[in-house]
């Protein structure tokens, strides 16, 4: 069973935000979330209260829950790693 995947509005706007080359690889890498929402290499953040994972793509880090009841994997935070922890 896959997972659906949607993004937070201001996700989203981050995404588009980064040079076109990085949002490919980051589109890349968030469509293989589908399949396995909890893939190698994703961690799970610490301390958020919220069920939130943490996925890297070079130095860019893509934030997002998962909802295993409904399979949806929501996008929250997009951003390079030294501003997306804010």
């Amino acid at each position: 069973m896959s997972y659906t995947i949607s993004f937070k509005e201001t996700a989203r706007k981050e995404l588009y935000l980064l040079p076109d080359k990085i949002v490919q690889k980051i589109l890349d890498v968030i469509s293989e979330l589908a399949v396995n929402a909890r893939h190698v290499g994703v961690k799970k953040l610490k301390g958020k209260g919220e069920n939130l994972w943490r996925l890297r793509v070079g130095d860019y880090r893509v934030i997002y829950l998962i909802n295993d009841s409904i399979r949806i994997v929501n996008i929250r935070k997009i951003g390079h790693r030294r501003d997306v922890y804010d």
